[in-house]
């Protein structure tokens, strides 16, 4: 399994995941840089993406919603911060309304996903900080780590 340590901490209002993937740098970014790409990891398996807006450079915005196993369907957004193509993105993180605008009501996360290079495989970092404690904790009752952890170990198997 690609996921290889999940660290909760309150205190910094931090959840952070770590994974290794079989495949170089270049490979790995190519799935965040390409919407169709993105669909196929960003949900977990029960809850499959679909990318509606795709821009993955600073000041960019990506918008997709997920559908669940009844057809419910869940939205969310990036706000794009910056860009070090194929090193690391930033992006403010949320959940969105059914017409993709940002719900004020639910928490945001500022996220950073950072690529390195190990040996020809990515060891990839993914730490969002939330806003309060209240809001890490909101998430992780709504099974963030699980659902997190299912959607990024499908990405050894893709990019294989």
């Amino acid at each position: 399994m690609p996921v290889t340590d999940v660290k909760q901490d309150l205190d910094a209002r931090t959840l952070t995941i770590t994974a290794e993937f079989a495949a170089p740098v270049e490979r790995v970014w190519q799935v965040y840089a390409d919407p169709r790409q993105l669909e196929k990891v960003w949900g977990p398996p029960t809850f499959p993406a679909t990318v509606v807006e795709h821009d993955l450079t600073p000041g960019g915005r990506v918008t997709y919603f997920m559908t669940g196993p009844e057809g419910e369907k869940f939205g969310g957004y990036w706000k794009v911060t910056a860009v070090d193509e194929p090193r690391s993105f930033a992006f403010e993180d949320g959940f969105a309304d059914e017409d993709l605008n940002p719900d004020p009501e639910q928490p945001v996360a500022t996220s950073v996903y950072t690529f390195t290079e190990r040996d020809g495989r990515t060891h990839a970092t993914y730490v969002s900080t939330y806003e309060t404690v209240e809001g890490l904790q909101t998430v992780l009752d709504m099974g963030v780590v699980e659902g997190s952890t299912d959607a990024i170990n499908q990405i050894d198997e893709f990019v294989a």
